[in-house]
């Protein structure tokens, strides 16, 4: 009897583990900063039509658009140190910190380990504050496949999620840029397409624990 019992208890802890990570939800009036590039600027939309103005709608959250078109993930490195000092002077206080970079990088064809290394300074340097930190994964560049709607994440978001423990919104983009209905151009969703990438990664942020059901 006694053995069956602790038996059950290994089995609901292996069961609690493979259920994934439960993060800290954040309250109604969270601070959210999005720092990206041309996909969370919303380049082939209209204002008030890309991701994280929709997402900010849905949920409430305070969130800052911090996409500039053109920027790498180096460029993302540089001006992440004045919206950490923000935090950390207490000006803007930053609940969650959503990254999503890497696109550019691949198109202007950076080193991979240069990519994943600025990529990882960010994540290291935000979680050094106890901020809680989310990765956007970015289809590999590969223009076959998006003529063929065929695209898939690069591997190295898999990779650096798993090295930094740090939850990973995959596919979202892949989806929608192998789509022609869904695309401004070649390389950005059109208003269709950033509704579907906020509705999916609203869902994500909802199964990991970030917002409440």
């Amino acid at each position: 009897m006694v053995r069956r019992f602790f038996l059950g208890i290994i089995v609901v802890l292996f069961a609690s583990c493979d259920s994934g990570h439960q993060y800290t939800t954040l309250s109604p009036n969270a601070n959210v900063v999005v720092l990206g590039d041309s996909l969370t600027y919303g380049t082939g939309a209209a204002d008030g039509e890309d991701y994280v103005s929709l997402l900010s709608a849905d949920t409430g959250w305070k969130i800052k658009n911090a996409g500039v078109p053109g920027n790498t993930s180096a460029d993302g490195l540089s001006r992440l140190d004045g919206l950490l000092a923000l935090h950390d002077d207490g000006i803007q206080k930053i609940d969650l910190l959503i990254v999503e970079l890497g696109g550019n990088d691949f198109l202007k064809h950076v080193p991979e380990t240069e990519t994943m290394r600025n990529l990882n300074e960010i994540l290291v340097q935000t979680k050094a504050r106890n901020i809680q930190t989310v990765l956007i994964a970015i289809p590999r560049f590969s223009p076959i496949g998006a003529a063929f709607g065929n695209l898939e994440d690069h591997p190295l978001y898999e990779r650096l999620a798993d090295e930094t423990n740090t939850p990973l919104v995959d596919s979202v983009f892949s989806d929608v840029l192998a789509k022609n209905s869904l695309k401004a151009d070649p390389i950005h969703p059109n208003a269709d397409g950033y509704r579907i990438v906020a509705a999916d990664l609203k869902s994500a942020l909802s199964d990991f624990g970030f917002l409440k059901n």
